[in-house]
């Protein structure tokens, strides 16, 4: 039985041709709106800088939307995602920089560089050959820092931990889980010693230290806050849909919260305050 998620042979041509037309379609329109004569006035006085939270949010919006199992809303948000992949490749072209093709060439360049066990002569290969390869690209960067590279707009938790991974592998890390788990009590006790002008501070340290921790327990610490995150509201939305909620005393809340809790078969945080 042949699955239908990959295309027969016979089928490849058709696709590559109605994938291209579509990719074309997409950079014609894009070229169109951007015509500083004829153009969309929106579109055409837009940057870099003024595109790159869209860009953002469209991953997020992807990444809610691979969450939620709705592949309708995938599609959607994959091709919002790829308008923003063309509108700053448009940008790049105008100023002389680089286009889509270069931006298409060279990440193909990359997966075929990085797999050379599937595209070249290497006899196996796998996630620890993509490090090595990696190793050496940044190798022959101009920035030789082992965190270079990390980009500055990732999500603070997600990018403290890509830190902490880079200096792991240059050998700047705990042994073992004592040292991640020392050190947040550490922080705890200079918050609690902290004048309020550092206050930020040694909360920040607080946080890229429990990052580190989760790091040692091999957890991502951002899929874990969004799990948190969406834990929390669901019961505070059941919590929230009880008559006269607004009207309840704190112990009256924290009662329905424990009840929620219990409702849904869920862990033991100490009260909804945590």
């Amino acid at each position: 039985m042949e699955y239908e998620h990959f295309p027969q042979e016979s089928d490849v041509t058709d696709r590559q041709g109605r994938d291209g037309a579509a990719l074309h379609r997409l950079v014609q329109i894009m070229a169109r709106l951007r015509d500083p004569a004829t153009g969309c006035e929106w579109d055409r006085v837009q940057t870099f800088d003024t595109i790159a939270p869209f860009t953002i949010e469209e991953a997020y919006e992807v990444a809610d939307a691979i969450h939620r199992r709705d592949m309708a809303q995938l599609a959607d948000e994959l091709g919002d995602l790829q308008l923003q992949v063309v509108f700053h490749s448009r940008m790049a072209e105008e100023l002389g920089h680089f286009s889509i093709a270069d931006v298409l060439t060279a990440v193909c360049d990359k997966l075929e560089r990085r797999h050379p066990h599937i595209f070249g002569d290497a006899a196996d290969g796998g996630h620890h050959l993509w490090e090595v390869i990696k190793a050496e690209e940044r190798a022959s960067h101009p920035d030789k820092s082992a965190l270079s590279g990390v980009a500055l707009a990732l999500p603070a938790l997600e990018r403290a931990a890509k830190l902490q991974k880079r200096a792991a592998r240059a050998g700047f890390d705990w042994p073992d889980i004592e040292g991640p788990k020392a050190k947040i009590r550490e922080e705890l006790d200079e918050i609690a010693a902290a004048p309020p002008e550092e206050l930020e501070e040694e909360v920040g340290d607080l946080l890229f230290a429990a990052v580190n921790f989760a790091r040692h327990l091999k957890i991502d610490p951002e899929e874990a806050l969004r799990k948190a995150n969406r834990k929390f509201e669901e019961r505070f939305r059941a919590i929230e849909a009880t008559p006269g909620f607004s009207d309840l005393s704190l112990e009256q809340m924290e009662q329905l919260w424990i009840a929620a809790k219990s409702a849904k078969g869920a862990g033991s945080e100490p009260s909804s305050r945590d």
